[in-house]
């Protein structure tokens, strides 16, 4: 199952994508479509088929966008979260053997196109929940445990 949280900046950006593809793409390639059918035979017409493909594909993800959007909870930084690890932070760790990742903990819906972003649902981010700096974090994976330490916590970016 998902989760339906999201920082403000995943949601402004999904809002955003939302409103580009309703108000501009969409109708660009509705005006795509409208001419390559006015050239006739519609079976030979490569033109016409493309778009016409586009042109659904921008409608499913205008559906997915308008549902989602709706069943978000956006989760603004409080105060009381700093020096503890929840939803929105940026986090530095480090294993036994000196490899160190940074990343930040956002929902599923933010990862997308970002390396630096891991989603709240993956087992390191349920792992460094509600942990400090200086802890140590056991995360089942695959391969069996492994053993992480939190060097930094931030809710700016590291």
């Amino acid at each position: 199952m998902r989760t339906d949280l999201v920082t403000r900046e995943g949601y402004d950006k999904l809002r955003d994508e939302l409103n580009y593809l309703w108000r501009e793409y969409r109708p660009e390639i509705t005006a795509k479509v409208t001419w390559a059918a006015s050239l006739g035979d519609r079976s030979e017409n490569a033109d016409y088929k493309e778009n016409k493909r586009l042109l659904r594909k921008i409608d499913s993800r205008i559906r997915f966008l308008r549902k989602r959007l709706e069943t978000l909870k956006v989760v603004d930084f409080a105060p009381e979260q700093e020096g503890r690890v929840f939803f929105g932070a940026w986090v530095e760790i480090e294993n036994d053997d000196g490899d160190t990742k940074s990343f930040r903990i956002v929902g599923p819906d933010e990862i997308y196109d970002r390396k630096d972003y891991i989603s709240i649902d993956s087992p390191m981010a349920r792992a460094l929940l509600k942990k400090e700096q200086d802890d140590q974090v056991d995360v089942k994976t695959p391969e069996g445990i492994k053993v992480w330490y939190i060097n930094r916590i931030s809710y700016q970016p590291l």
